[in-house]
């Protein structure tokens, strides 16, 4: 009895343990066979699906703390068309109420300002080339304010992607520095494009569980890579101050009929650009309604001969060679040939003059400067030139800078040889002109020219930019030499002037400038002038210097013309900064010998 008793457990477990093998089987069997397309359609809706995090970009600030780009969120409204159906959502009252698709399309459009019939349009189509298509777009780039309506709707087909988009709050304030984000989000130009390593992000992604009718499902968002934001671009640019010089100059841009024009402000002991002003400009939020030739910045990629306001580089030279003086006496006729063919003259006939060293900078005698200028080698002044830094882009790092051109003096023909004297056969930026006139102001020692402080990381901590690591000032020219080429200013703002320039209180110093117009073929266009005044002040001690251009104006009265934007941009960075009056009168620096 006892076997059979064991037998019959035995038979009884054997069973049990083939039925349960037989359901699992027939299970098997029924997910993977009978009813495998069921099954799949139904998980289709719950699979993990991966999302981008987008990394913001950083913001491009101003030294006052102005913030000139910043990031905004904007939002993509996409739905799952083969659930776009009724649903049941809680009214204010907490009652269950069900929702028609047609009610759901009506507030959706409400909400997005659109028609109602383009958005069954979009799930039609969806539907049409998928009948189990999961994913249409009903909207893109909406604003955080319809993105927060649409989601209190609560549609539970419904799905939100989440983009970076691009604000420039002060619109055309150094718009054309700045540059603009195409609508892919990608950097198109200026700094945005030239900076691009420190503002991008790096973005991230997610992954999470969609239930049948497309809604993620709570809790299982898993993080795969950690989104990780820009730097901030800290620039050096005064917002205030580069307001105020774009106003003066579209005005004067404007009141002159001149083509464009643009204003350098620099700080005379650091180098940094404090306004980079032009006109026309650009507003980042809308480049397209700005001429596409006019959406960069001119005054770093459109070099011009800068005509007189390069002698008081040459006067400078021979300062530090101790190759003239301050009041030197040079008999200086109106016309000019040298042994070996050049010839040229002054602005207008005179009998010859008796002027000092800096009454011909006063005057702009270019066979004055010629006069002088021949007591260096063009070996010599070549070298002078290239540390001034000619013939290479500035420190600033401005993408697109131009070099400007400085031929090897050893191709100089008989009248560049000379013409390099009086700022023609050569060309400059607005910036590289200005940092010559901040060696002038700064004793002799050139500082690196600086738009952008660096990049400012999350925790605060501003890291050089590429290349600023090797910037370093130079003695150009010595602490005495550069003294006395800001006597030369100061007597051709007392002398060539008169009450123009002047500002009360102050002492200043300027030189203009006046070059013929090179038209794209390389030949000087008739009647056509490029007008530049540079200038300092104070003068007994140097805070600003400010360079002007305009090319080429409609009316031509020499120039002197630049005077009114110099003036009024100088005086209010004076004002700005609360620089005190200087405390000496101007001195008397003789000019000619009666």
């Amino acid at each position: 009895m006892a076997r059979r008793s064991e037998r019959l457990r035995a038979a009884a477990v054997l069973a049990v343990v083939f039925l349960v093998v037989s359901l699992f089987v027939v299970r098997l069997i029924d997910v993977q066979i009978v009813n495998a397309n069921t099954y799949n359609e139904e998980a289709e809706g719950r699979r993990g699906s991966s999302h981008t995090v987008w990394g913001s970009r950083g913001e491009i600030i101003a030294s006052d703390g102005t913030v000139l780009a910043d990031s905004i969120d904007r939002f993509d409204i996409t739905a799952s068309p083969r659930n776009a159906t009724e649903f049941e959502r809680k009214n204010e009252q907490g009652e269950t109420v069900t929702v028609s698709f047609d009610q759901a399309i009506e507030e959706i459009a409400a909400a997005t300002g659109q028609q109602p019939n383009d958005l069954r349009q979009a799930l039609s189509d969806a539907l049409a080339q998928n009948p189990n298509s999961n994913f249409a777009y009903l909207t893109r780039m909406v604003t955080l304010e319809v993105y927060e309506k649409v989601k209190a709707l609560k549609i539970p087909w419904l799905y939100f992607e989440q983009h970076p988009a691009r604000s420039y709050p002060n619109g055309a304030i150094a718009g054309n520095l700045l540059g603009f984000i195409g609508s892919d989000g990608s950097p198109l130009a200026g700094l945005e494009l030239g900076m691009d390593s420190c503002l991008a992000g790096v973005d991230g992604e997610t992954s999470v569980e969609r239930s049948g009718d497309g809604v993620a499902i709570p809790g299982t968002e898993v993080v795969i890579t950690e989104a990780k934001s820009g730097g901030d671009l800290m620039l050096t640019i005064d917002s205030e101050l580069q307001w105020y010089a774009q106003q003066v100059l579209a005005s004067e841009v404007t009141r002159l009929g001149s083509a464009y024009g643009h204003v350098t402000v620099m700080e005379a002991k650091t180098g940094k650009l404090l306004a980079v002003a032009e006109y026309p400009s650009v507003d980042p939020n809308s480049p397209s309604m700005t001429p596409e030739d006019m959406r960069g910045s001119r005054a770093f990629t459109a070099p011009f001969e800068p005509g007189s306001t390069m002698k008081p580089l040459t006067v400078g030279m021979l300062f530090d060679r101790g190759l003239t003086s301050v009041d030197e006496v040079v008999e200086t006729p109106d016309r000019f040939t040298s042994p070996d063919g050049a010839e040229f003259g002054d602005e207008s006939p005179h009998e010859p003059r008796h002027y000092t060293t800096a009454g011909i900078i006063a005057f702009s005698s270019n066979v004055g400067i010629s006069l002088l200028g021949q007591r260096l080698s063009a070996a010599d002044r070549y070298n002078y030139l290239q540390q001034a830094g000619l013939g290479q882009p500035t420190e600033a790092g401005f993408l697109g800078e131009e070099s400007g051109t400085l031929h090897p003096y050893e191709s100089w023909d008989p009248q560049s040889n000379y013409a390099t004297m009086f700022g023609q056969a050569l060309t400059v930026t607005g910036p590289q002109m200005a940092s010559i006139y901040q060696m002038f102001a700064n004793g002799g020692v050139r500082q690196p020219v600086k738009l952008a402080e660096g990049c400012r990381d999350e925790d605060g901590v501003i890291h050089p930019l590429p290349g600023q690591e090797d910037d370093a000032p130079r003695q150009v020219l010595s602490a005495d030499a550069a003294n006395k080429v800001l006597q030369t200013l100061e007597a051709t703002a007392q002398h060539g002037m008169g009450n123009q320039v002047a500002i009360p209180g102050y002492r200043v110093g300027v030189k203009t400038g006046t070059a013929q117009y090179v038209g794209e073929d390389g030949s000087y266009v008739a009647n056509k002038y490029i007008l530049s005044m540079a200038g300092i002040a104070p003068i007994d001690d140097p805070q600003f210097v400010v360079q002007v251009t305009m090319m080429p104006p409609a009316t031509m009265g020499g120039s002197i013309l630049m005077a009114p934007t110099w003036h009024d941009v100088m005086a209010h960075a004076l004002q700005m900064r609360s620089v005190p009056p200087s405390p000496e009168p101007w001195p008397d620096i003789p000019v000619e010998q009666q």
